[in-house]
């Protein structure tokens, strides 16, 4: 058994890690609660003009398909990975890098493909491979819309100008803190949804409806970006909100094992110290 003093010194140790854990947990909750009110509030929004612009590009002629839906053979893909710039969340970055592993090795593995980081680790993950294009990790310096809108105009500009055949999306959507889902999504080309049930009905446009699929596609776009950064953002303080509340009662129980264990040390040198006095009592009385 470990003697007094190493006991103490874990228990202090112990104590000094669940301060750490607790004060990063209420730090988490904190910026949660900000960032999920920004992803609720701006996800309808995006769904419905997503919906839009797929039901009236399922409505154009081939003739009049925007640049952004062009389809060709894909020979080289980029893949958008958003992770966080910090550890400490659990399993939130390991999540997304075994996902853009696996599309690497399975999806595309007779394409070419290269990465564009947005966070730290993913930087981190992928920069060894030589393939990582960009890394935009200060993007959580300052999350604004424009922000994002810079990196969405570059994508699209490589897309249109045949670097890329293709561009997909990896991130955490976010459903609460707990739970957070990796979600893989198909950026460039558009592809228009077959079937819409809002093909067929009868409106008047204004201006043509080519011109107004134009417009919103590049703010479609731009949109889509922002929401899955948005969606990243929100559960990134999530799951390191749930990792630092596992982690500091994890602390608390290992602390109150430790303090046990102390006491019965504790005790069993206090009865030895008493046995130690009454044998030596005995031999002076005998």
């Amino acid at each position: 058994m470990a003697n007094l003093k190493e006991i103490r010194n874990r228990i202090s140790s112990v104590s000094s890690t669940m301060q750490i854990t607790s004060a990063m947990k209420m730090v988490s909750a904190a910026k949660l609660k900000k960032a999920q009110d920004a992803i609720t509030a701006m996800r309808p929004y995006a769904d419905k003009l997503t919906e839009l612009l797929q039901s009236l590009s399922a409505t154009l002629d081939a003739d009049s398909g925007s640049k952004f839906a062009d389809q060709r053979e894909v020979n080289k893909v980029l893949i958008v990975a958003i992770t966080s710039n910090r550890g400490l969340a659990g399993a939130f970055n390991s999540n997304i890098i075994k996902e853009v592993n696996r599309l690497t090795s399975e999806t595309y593995a007779n394409q070419e493909v290269s990465y564009l980081a947005i966070g730290k680790k993913a930087n981190d993950a992928f920069k060894k491979t030589n393939k990582v294009i960009d890394n935009k990790s200060d993007i959580f310096d300052d999350l604004t819309f424009d922000n994002v809108a810079e990196i969405a105009q570059t994508l699209m500009d490589k897309f249109v100008e045949g670097e890329y055949d293709k561009i997909e999306i990896v991130y955490n959507k976010f459903k609460n803190a707990a739970t957070q889902i990796v979600m893989s999504e198909q950026f460039l080309p558009i592809v228009p949804v077959e079937g819409s049930n809002n093909a067929n009905l009868d409106y008047i446009f204004e201006p043509s409806k080519a011109a107004i699929v134009e417009q919103l596609i590049p703010k479609s776009l731009k949109t889509q970006l922002y929401k899955s950064v948005r969606d990243s953002f929100a559960s990134e303080h999530g799951a390191r909100m749930t990792a630092m509340h596992k982690a500091t009662d994890n602390a608390t129980e290992l602390r109150d094992q430790l303090k046990l264990t102390y006491n019965k040390a504790r005790q069993a040198a206090i009865t030895n110290e008493i046995l130690e006095i009454v044998g030596g009592a005995e031999a002076l009385n005998n």
